[in-house]
């Protein structure tokens, strides 16, 4: 299943921040998250956060903020589909295309808990992972 996404940009990623901020995490996907993301590639890393809001019953939007280089940031949303494998477990995958710019077409294959996201995402020139917790 590939899904895509929009690019979006960092104001409104910092408008969804602060108001899920108001919001406690629930039991899924939802809220809040923060960690870091790696490129298996090259070793390149950096600060990652990400906001996730439902948009029906198997599909959620996970909006991201990333630095690159300590002084580089992008935003980007990725819809996902979203299987709960157990009641505290969720698998997720999605897709979104970042331009030629960006590296182009990037997949994602997650899972998470209430409290810890993985993902690994892939793209033709790089591949590596995140791995969030909530703030």
């Amino acid at each position: 299943m590939l899904l895509t996404a929009a690019t979006t940009g960092c104001s409104t990623f910092n408008s969804d921040w602060k108001k899920a901020r108001a919001t406690p995490p629930g039991d899924d996907l939802t809220g809040r998250w923060e960690g870091t993301w790696l490129s298996g590639k090259n070793g390149h890393h950096g600060r990652l956060r990400c906001v996730v809001t439902r948009l029906g019953d198997d599909r959620y939007r996970a909006h991201y903020k990333a630095t690159y280089w300590k002084i580089f940031r992008i935003g980007y949303a990725v819809d996902m589909q979203v299987r709960q494998e157990s009641s505290n477990t969720y698998k997720f995958q999605g897709e979104t295309d970042l331009g030629w710019w960006g590296g182009g077409v990037y997949h994602y294959d997650g899972d998470a808990t209430p409290a810890n996201f993985f993902s690994t995402y892939k793209s033709k020139y790089d591949h590596g992972t995140f791995q969030m917790t909530r703030p």
